[in-house]
C-alpha cells in the first residue's frame, strides 16, 4: 500500500464532497513579524497593539491576508497539488479577526465540476472555510482551479458550475466586534485621507515597486505550508522556472497600496480575483488601485470602500485589458475587494 500522497486528480472529486484538511496551525506574533519582513506591510492596525486597542480591538490581529494564506495553505495538498492553474476567487469574507495564539484549520466542500474540452483537465470549484480552536469560522471563500486528470479516458462528471455573486453586498460584510474609528489617529496611520476623500472611479498609482526575490518567495510559500509543486520544483514546469505563489503577489500588491490607501485598514470581503499572468523571480512588481464603490456601515466612524487592486510587472498604470478583452501582458493580478476605512 502506497504511503505517499500523489495528490488528487480531477476524477477524484465529487460534487458535495467535504474535505477536512490536515495539520492545524497555531499562529503567533512571529507570523506577523515575518509577514512584515517579507512584504513592506505597515498598515497601523496590524502593526501596533496600542493603535488596535484605540480602535476597539483587544490587540493587533494577524494581517488579514496572512490569515488567508494560512487557511489557503492547508487546502493545497488536497485541492491544488496537481493543479495547472488557480483560476479565480469569489464570495470571500473575513468573519472574525485572528489573534496570536489562535489555531487555524481548514475544510473545503466541492461545489462545482467541469471537464475541459481537451479531456485532459477539469475545473474544480470549492468553498473553503477556515476555523479557529473554538470552531468559529474566521473566513470563507470560493476558488476554482484547473486540475489534471489521472486517466484521460475516465468519464466526465456531470457539469455543475455554481452561481457565484460578482460582488458581496455591503450589508453582508462582517465588521469586527467593537471596531470603532471615531477616534482614529490619522497621524499615526500615516495619511490624512479618509473615506469621504475618495471618489468612485478614482484611480491611484501607488508609485513604489519591489523586485521579486527567489529566496523571499520560497520562504513565504513555506511559511504558509503551501506544497504546490509548481512553486518548489523547477523540473515541474517545461520552462524550468518556479512559479511565484499568487498569494505572494496579492500580499505584495496590498502592501504597496499603503502609499495612497494607508487608511484602508482591514480587508473584509473578496469579490473576485484573477492571476492574469505568471510571475517569476527577477520581475519588479508595481501596483495601482481603482475605487469601485463605497458604503456606510453600522460601526462608529467606519466606512466600507470597494477597491480594484492591480499588480503589474512594471507596466503602465491603469492599463488593464486590451480591445480583445484579455489582460495586458504586464498585468499579474486583478483583485476586487472590500476594505474598512475611517469616515
Amino acid at each position: 500500500m502506497a504511503k505517499t500522497n500523489p495528490g488528487r486528480f480531477f476524477e477524484d472529486y465529487a460534487l458535495g464532497q467535504v474535505i477536512d484538511h490536515a495539520v492545524p496551525r497555531t499562529v503567533g506574533a512571529g507570523e506577523r513579524a515575518l509577514y512584515h519582513a517579507l512584504y513592506p506591510a505597515r498598515h497601523a492596525l496590524y502593526s501596533s497593539d496600542e493603535f488596535a486597542r484605540a480602535s476597539g480591538l483587544p490587540q493587533s490581529p494577524l494581517d488579514d491576508l496572512a490569515a488567508f494564506h494560512v487557511v489557503f495553505g492547508k487546502t493545497v495538498p488536497d485541492v491544488s497539488l496537481n493543479a495547472v492553474a488557480n483560476l479565480g476567487y469569489a464570495e470571500g469574507r473575513w468573519l472574525k479577526p485572528v489573534y496570536a495564539g489562535d489555531t487555524l484549520r481548514s475544510s473545503s466542500e466541492v461545489i462545482g465540476l467541469k471537464q475541459n474540452s481537451n479531456g485532459k483537465t477539469g475545473v474544480v470549484y470549492v468553498r473553503t472555510r477556515g476555523m479557529n480552536q473554538r470552531d468559529e469560522v474566521v473566513m470563507e471563500y470560493v476558488r476554482w482551479v484547473m486540475v489534471r486528470k489521472r486517466d484521460v479516458d475516465a468519464p466526465a462528471p456531470e457539469t455543475v458550475v455554481p452561481e457565484l455573486s460578482k460582488v458581496i453586498d455591503p450589508a453582508d460584510l462582517v465588521i469586527p466586534e467593537g471596531l470603532d474609528f471615531s477616534g482614529y489617529d490619522f497621524t499615526q496611520a500615516g495619511e490624512a485621507h479618509r473615506w469621504g476623500d475618495y471618489e468612485i472611479g478614482e484611480t491611484i498609482d501607488h508609485v513604489d515597486g519591489v523586485t521579486l526575490e527567489e529566496a523571499e518567495h520560497m520562504m513565504a510559500t513555506r511559511l504558509w505550508q503551501n506544497t504546490a509543486k509548481v512553486h518548489f520544483d523547477a523540473t515541474f514546469r517545461p520552462d524550468g522556472q518556479r512559479l511565484i505563489y499568487g498569494g505572494h503577489i496579492i500580499s505584495l500588491a496590498r502592501a504597496l497600496s499603503f502609499n495612497g490607501l494607508a487608511n484602508a485598514q482591514m480587508i473584509v470581503g473578496l469579490n473576485g480575483g484573477a492571476h492574469a499572468n505568471p510571475a517569476f523571480s527577477g520581475l519588479t512588481v508595481k501596483a495601482w488601485s481603482e475605487v469601485l464603490d463605497k458604503a456606510e456601515t453600522s460601526a462608529p466612524g467606519v466606512g466600507a470602500i470597494r477597491l480594484r487592486l492591480v499588480a503589474t510587472k512594471g507596466g503602465e498604470p491603469f492599463a488593464l485589458k486590451g480591445e480583445d478583452g484579455k489582460y495586458q501582458p504586464d498585468v499579474l493580478l486583478d483583485l476586487d475587494y472590500w476594505a474598512l476605512m475611517p469616515m
